[in-house]
């Protein structure tokens, strides 16, 4: 049994505020936030110097288990993520076999909890295939609802294709539905031009040409007015346009939004200029777009028009990622890195502690309703990720831990270091060194708003 923790002397960055003082945890809760005496039996950690964030939360990661596992797998990539201080996850229904029915949702949650070293939840899919069963469940069951990734096991997945099986889908269902917001039409079109230029050798600078932001923008537009008329929990998943940004609000608090969005971090750090670096390392759908998507995305991340920051983590083999433009999958690691990426935007000057934590944390806890996370309240769970904002280090192969052993990071210098991650009371990331033993939670999440 794990020893009780105290955090002594640690600045606490927690609901729009930063206070220095101490934090006990035990029995998997924080305990007691504020002056505490400690006795031999406590482990004591010096937070002088030190940042705690509540643990990081990503809502959008595929980590490949079932059938994928040769690119990663639940334990894998939650260490990774726990590496990262994230410490739970969102996971998407592109595994193999797709999850389309209850019987897969509830073998992948068995599977998380005998692996994960995070805590985690799982989105059930939805398609043309199987809409019929989904709106004759009660949804209000589920976590979520997407399309997301499986448009790459056929065409015509998307909700976005299929005004129809969104309409239907939108007026029963109960839960959050979360979308990939492109029009395959769109990029179909794209793609035949390129393809009669350059045959299959197209060159990776023209995949923000081929996904378009008009491929982007007419999707979300179709579907906030859908979304508007049957008043349902709307969620877009990774936005990489500016134009889109201008489509979502800022003048009513989260708790009450019906209609919500994401970037991915990705989305804020890569541009359209990187593509000659980097090549398909960086090719993901939606794709990366120009300096100015990149720039309207952080801009309307800080005025509140983009609610949270995820990853959309899809790791893929080296091998798989140095195919031809049309063969290479979309997809890469990142959820080790993603609060290093925001941590060194706050070191630039460009937002502030409290906003990655809200953005991170605080807001994906009210977006999906999440049971006592996402905040340091005294009784919620003891998920926190202690950072050093000044200690430099480059990510190299070397300290990668995604199975796939590749990122479009490595060689990046980052200022900022994730020192200690904890996991429902449980110290199973220090400095370097995991404490396996621990698995995560399955999230469980509350029917009404989150304030």
């Amino acid at each position: 049994m794990q020893l009780p923790i105290l955090l002594q002397n640690i600045s606490i960055v927690n609901e729009g505020q930063i206070t220095t003082t101490d934090l006990l945890i035990d029995k998997g809760v924080i305990q007691k936030i504020g002056y505490s005496n400690t006795d031999t039996k406590t482990k004591v950690i010096d937070g002088t110097g030190k940042h705690l964030f509540p643990g990081i939360i990503d809502a959008q990661v595929h980590f490949r288990e079932p059938g994928l596992t040769h690119k990663g797998d639940l334990y894998t990539e939650s260490k990774a993520a726990v590496a990262g201080g994230v410490t739970s996850f969102i996971d998407m229904p592109n595994t193999v076999p797709n999850v389309l029915t209850i019987e897969i949702l509830n073998e992948k949650y068995k599977i998380a909890s005998e692996k994960s070293l995070a805590n985690f939840g799982f989105f059930l899919g939805v398609n043309s295939d199987n809409i019929d069963e989904v709106i004759k469940l009660n949804t209000s069951n589920f976590l979520g609802i997407t399309d997301d990734g499986l448009y790459f096991t056929k065409k015509g997945n998307l909700l976005s294709d299929n005004p129809e099986t969104m309409e239907k889908l939108f007026s029963r269902c109960k839960s959050i539905i979360a979308i990939h917001s492109e029009k395959e039409q769109i990029v179909e079109s794209n793609e035949n031009v390129y393809r009669s230029k350059y045959g299959e050798n197209v060159p990776i600078e023209c995949h923000p040409l081929i996904r378009s932001e008009k491929a982007c923008l007419e999707a979300t537009k179709q579907a906030i007015e859908l979304a508007n008329k049957y008043n349902v929990r709307l969620h877009f998943l990774h936005l990489t346009t500016e134009a889109e940004t201008h489509l979502f609000r800022n003048d009513i608090p989260l708790h009450i939004k019906n209609i919500t969005a994401e970037v991915s971090v990705q989305h804020l750090w890569f541009s359209d200029k990187d593509y000659k670096r980097l090549g398909n390392l960086i090719k993901w759908n939606p794709a990366i777009k120009t300096e100015q998507d990149k720039q309207g995305l952080l801009k309307a991340l800080l005025d509140d028009r983009i609610d949270i920051v995820t990853t959309d983590h899809a790791p893929h083999t080296l091998e798989e990622k140095q195919k031809s433009y049309f063969q290479s999958p979309s997809g890469a690691p990142m959820v080790q890195h993603s609060l290093n990426v925001m941590l060194e935007f706050y070191k630039q000057g460009l937002i502030s502690l409290e906003k990655i934590a809200e953005k991170m944390c605080h807001n994906v806890a009210i977006l999906y309703r999440i049971k006592k996370r996402g905040f340091i309240r005294e009784g919620y769970f003891a998920d926190l990720t202690v950072v050093d904002l000044n200690s430099p280090w480059t990510v190299t192969k070397q300290n990668l831990v995604y199975k796939c052993g590749w990122s479009p990071l490595e060689k990046t210098n980052f200022q900022t270091k994730i020192t200690h991650t904890i996991v429902n009371g449980n110290m199973v990331y220090d400095n370097g060194q995991f404490n396996e033993y621990f698995k995560g939670q399955r999230l469980e999440f509350i029917s009404k708003n989150i304030e």
